[in-house]
């Protein structure tokens, strides 16, 4: 009996959830409270009630900070991630979530964290460099025949370009090179995707003749995150990679507020990366009028030439009738002047005539000329007509996936093994079923 009243009271107190939390809450008010604590800003955000959340962190280590409305409202600056900054507050328990958190009752600025201080130090050297110059940057094409995408499959960056594309040009063909766009490995990934399609873009010529797709711009694209998210888009090598492109490049990274050394070393920045999609692509309907446009331009014109050459042309008639009637008169007088006026008249009548054949002769093949470089000038624009049409595409062996009620299929995620499927060729639709992948 005694071994096991010992054991009894050796046991550990068995605590409820809230009980144990409010101890803890209890000890570090007891050993800690009030606290001031200093680093830096992330995750800064501000709640429709007036209460703000972050975190504040070093190179070791990250506290989350909840600050309510009455401290947040006597703050004298707009905290922002990578604010380096001092808080003091009360260190205490979430018990919703048992997470341990810093009421922050004031808050004043430190200087700027250390990620913003890197940003800046190398945003200076490759300046100085001139990799920013505004010189050296490159309209996009105002009609690309095909655009390169570098992002990460798993991105919903990808979905949105995806649907911006899909909505305003489906005749362009994209090729993505997938890449990290987060962690220690990114920038490397990022280089490498952009290598491949530089590869592609300057094989342009040869491209076009195999029927394979053109790159004519390149879409880098992210999005929105904390300041160490987007670190990867702020790497030295990558910008020098990004300054080699051989084709113009768009940098949609992040937010709006957003901005990377990528933004400052593309050839145009986007705030979003749908935005980076509407800015690469013209949309279709546009186009599509811009043509409509040319084609009756062209009709005008002809109509007006073809008008002002029958114009020409009866002035011409007219002129040459005017001297035959004074000729008539002429004949009159050369009755009484004698045999020799007569033979002087008939000469210049003769002369006359070939005039007016040549005339008309030099205005047919003008006519002609004019006609046959009307006629390929709208052959050239049928032909840029027929280059927007997707069936074209289709026609040089691409295919674009619906499920059976004809909704797209934009995704690995909207193709489970054992879906059915339908695959749009030009000559119509083929029932297909997703398989597992077979290992090789």
């Amino acid at each position: 009996m005694s071994i096991s009243s010992q054991a009894d009271s050796a046991a550990p107190r068995v605590w409820s959830v809230v009980a144990l939390c409010r101890a803890i809450a209890d000890s570090l008010q007891t050993r800690f409270n009030p606290v001031r604590v200093h680093g830096e800003i992330s995750g800064f955000s501000r709640a429709a009630s007036g209460h703000c959340y972050f975190s504040i962190k070093d190179e070791g280590g990250q506290l989350r900070c909840a600050m309510f409305r009455r401290a947040a409202e006597q703050l004298d600056f707009v905290p922002r991630d990578g604010d380096r900054v001092q808080l003091q507050g009360q260190l205490g328990v979430y018990e919703q979530r048992g997470d341990l958190q810093l009421i922050v009752e004031r808050l004043q600025r430190d200087g700027q964290g250390t990620w913003m201080e890197q940003f800046l130090r190398l945003k200076a050297r490759l300046q100085a460099q001139g990799l920013f110059d505004a010189q050296r940057k490159r309209p996009l094409p105002a009609m690309p025949r095909g655009l390169g995408l570098v992002t990460s499959l798993g991105a919903a960056a990808l979905h949105d370009v995806a649907t911006a594309l899909q909505r305003r040009a489906p005749h362009i063909p994209v090729v993505l090179a997938p890449a990290l766009v987060q962690g220690e490995g990114a920038p490397r990934s990022l280089m490498a995707a952009l290598e491949q399609l530089y590869a592609l873009a300057q094989q342009r010529g040869s491209a076009v003749q195999e029927g394979a797709p053109v790159i004519d711009a390149i879409l880098l694209v992210r999005g929105g995150g904390a300041p160490e998210d987007l670190w990867a888009f702020n790497d030295e090598a990558l910008a020098h990679t990004i300054v080699a492109s051989p084709v113009p490049i768009v940098s949609g990274v992040g937010h709006e507020t957003d901005f990377t050394i990528a933004d400052f070393c593309a050839d145009v920045r986007a705030p979003t990366p749908t935005a980076a999609a509407e800015l690469a692509a013209p949309a279709r309907s546009d186009c599509l009028l811009q043509l409509h446009y040319v084609y009756h331009r062209v009709q005008q014109r002809m109509r007006q030439r073809l008008q002002a050459q029958q114009q020409s042309l009866d002035s011409l008639a007219l002129r040459l009738g005017k001297p035959q009637r004074s000729l008539q008169h002429q004949r009159l007088d050369c009755l009484r002047q004698g045999q020799q006026m007569q033979v002087y008249l008939r000469s210049k009548l003769q002369q006359l005539t070939l005039a007016q054949q040549g005339l008309e002769q030099d205005l047919k093949q003008k006519t002609q000329r004019q006609l046959q470089q009307q006629r390929q000038q709208l052959a050239l624009l049928q032909q840029r007509l027929d280059l927007l049409n997707p069936q074209q595409v289709l026609a040089r062996g691409f295919a674009w996936l619906s499920d059976m009620h004809g909704r797209p299929i934009s995704t690995v995620a909207q193709a489970p093994v054992g879906a059915a499927l339908q695959a749009h060729l030009t000559d119509g639709q083929v029932d297909v079923t997703v398989v597992p992948p077979r290992l090789l």
